[in-house]
């Protein structure tokens, strides 16, 4: 065997594994979503009032977002009429294309790395409870399995517990956490977090933040406290600024998006625990209303279910029921 072919052979394996990550991940929201579709399809015999209602309903109940609904089935409406179409079935591949063009944007999903030789830095904010520190632990395991050098900052130090958390998590992956004591200043763990990482000259530098409610102002300030000295210490940081989400919030985690989108100079979004509903719709709605890219997606409880977001890998692991035979191959070449 070549080793072009034994190289082709390794990338269709390794596309394929994270392929099934996604699919495995996606099964409530596919269930809810999906087959609802195709039941729709294959249950109304014309494309009347009745049938855009209860798409409406299954769109918005997969958290697809209202607005997104909206302009979508409003879209599904001219081309009907501008193709005279009159079966449902004939709407299914616009409607698949439709849905993949809201997810693909231009945004761009790989994570800002700084150049060979300096430190990258990644600041996580969030409310309590979204899965920010167990997303810090798995991103630890992701760079250093990929061979990179790790280092984390227990930033959050109000919450009981955080600190401790981060500790668990550093041991489990073999990553060192800077830390200091239960309640002191989070700029002040930053600095030396800075301070250690350039002395150690680590790969990557992943900061945890404290995550009381959103809508307390001192806590944006915090933020913004944190970045300058992040900034002040590494002009060129931090390369990443990520909000992490909880999925299962739906609409919920949106809100959160804009207001911190707003405010702390966030750069790319996770979402966590998609696996647990059935509204992964939120991805759609999350990507379509707010100009900010998903880099990350948690797809279950292991430490490999950790992902980078590829709209690619979601449409074919999410849509697959309702792409036809020929998008499916077209999706498949794509990879």
């Amino acid at each position: 065997m070549s080793f072009f072919k034994r190289l082709k052979e390794s990338i269709a394996s390794k596309t394929e594994a994270v392929t099934n990550v996604f699919k495995e991940g996606l099964t409530k929201t596919r269930t809810a979503f999906v087959e609802k579709v195709e039941d729709l399809i294959s249950r109304r015999k014309k494309i009347d009032e009745d049938f855009y209602e209860e798409l409406e309903e299954i769109l918005i109940g997969a958290d697809v977002g209202v607005n997104t609904v909206m302009t979508l089935v409003d879209e599904l409406r001219a081309e009907v009429k501008k193709r005279r179409i009159e079966q449902p079935s004939e709407l299914q591949p616009i409607l698949t294309e439709k849905l993949i063009g809201l997810l693909k944007g231009d945004d761009e999903s790989e994570l800002r790395m700084a150049p060979p030789g300096q430190t990258t830095v990644i600041l996580f904010v969030g409310v309590n409870g979204v899965g920010k520190t167990t997303t810090i632990g798995k991103l630890a395991h992701k760079f250093k399995s990929e061979g990179k050098s790790v280092l984390m900052a227990a930033g959050d130090t109000f919450r009981a517990g955080a600190i401790e958390q981060l500790e668990v998590w550093g041991s489990r992956v073999g990553v060192d956490v800077i830390k200091q004591s239960s309640g002191s200043d989070p700029a002040a763990v930053m600095f030396d977090a800075v301070q250690a990482a350039k002395q150690r000259k680590v790969d990557v530098l992943l900061c945890d933040t404290a995550g009381r409610l959103q809508n307390k102002s001192n806590l944006m300030e915090e933020l913004n406290k944190i970045f300058r000295v992040i900034q002040r210490e590494m002009p060129d940081a931090p390369h990443e600024v990520l909000l992490v989400l909880d999925a299962t919030t739906g609409q919920n985690a949106l809100s959160q998006a804009k207001l911190f989108g707003e405010k702390s100079g966030v750069s790319g979004l996770v979402l966590t625990k998609l696996d647990g509903t059935a509204k992964g719709g939120i991805v759609i709605a999350i990507r379509n209303e707010m100009n900010l890219p998903v880099k990350l997606v948690g797809l279950g409880e292991k430490m490999g279910d950790l992902q980078t977001f590829d709209s690619d890998q979601f449409v074919h692991a999410l849509f697959a029921g309702l792409v036809g035979p020929q998008q499916e191959e077209e999706s498949e070449t794509a990879q």
